[in-house]
């Protein structure tokens, strides 16, 4: 009996060795930001635009009391990949919120915008968004606190719960090839970015199984940027 019990704890703790390991070699395996990323990054914090708090990066406009996005990266990927997007959206006149989650993964932190409003109490109108698994755990969070925000802003994801067409806005690349696009049953708001791809919202090179843009990186971001800010205001 005493054997047989040794050789089930040793078969136990040889699984959870062999898990912890797997977990940490797939989560350690993710997209990093490339040098434009890192470019813009370090040029905002230079003339103080942006402010890092703990996991927070928070791209300032004027006064911080008009709009607000919350966002969330996608999975495995390095959340500082989205600096030129959300630079070009806080140009605009909207405060942005970058979130960096645990693992880079948004599923481990689906409640990180409760950390946040108190950090901007001037803010009048909240949204929260994210690309791919970003955008999905932003969903997710919306349709349990449908009254904390104003909207959604999806990139390369389709809404998730139940929330309303109207209040979301859809932007997918006609080549992305990453993206379930039979998920997206709804037709309001949507913006299809033809010779997008499902990648070319970060700057974090190419991404595994997507399809080829036919556009630059920098116009789909333009596009997907002034996109939000026209839903947003």
């Amino acid at each position: 009996m005493k054997k047989i019990i040794k050789i089930i704890l040793i078969s136990i703790v040889s699984v959870i060795i062999i898990s912890t390991a797997a977990f940490f070699l797939y989560v350690t395996d993710y997209y990093k930001a490339d040098d434009i990323a890192l470019s813009v990054m370090a040029s905002d914090q230079a003339s103080e635009k942006i402010t890092v708090d703990q996991n927070l990066t928070i791209f300032h406009t004027t006064d911080d009391s008009g709009s607000a996005l919350i966002f969330y990266p996608g999975g495995k990927v390095d959340a500082m990949a989205y600096y030129p997007l959300l630079h070009k959206i806080a140009e605009n006149g909207i405060t942005c919120v970058l979130v960096k989650m645990p693992f880079h993964l948004a599923v481990f932190n689906v409640n990180a915008a409760e950390g946040i409003y108190d950090k901007l109490p001037n803010i009048k109108s909240w949204y929260i968004g994210g690309h791919s698994l970003g955008g999905a755990m932003a969903s997710s969070y919306m349709a349990k606190h449908p009254d904390k925000v104003e909207g959604l802003l999806l990139l390369g994801a389709y809404i998730y719960g139940d929330i309303k067409p109207e209040r979301a806005l859809t932007i997918y690349g006609s080549n992305d090839m990453v993206l379930d696009k039979t998920k997206i049953t709804y037709e309001e708001n949507i913006v299809v970015i033809e010779g997008g791809n499902h990648a070319y919202y970060g700057n974090y090179g190419e991404q595994k199984g997507d399809g080829t843009a036919t556009i630059t990186r920098e116009e789909q971001q333009d596009i997907a940027a002034m996109a939000i800010v026209d839903f947003m205001k």
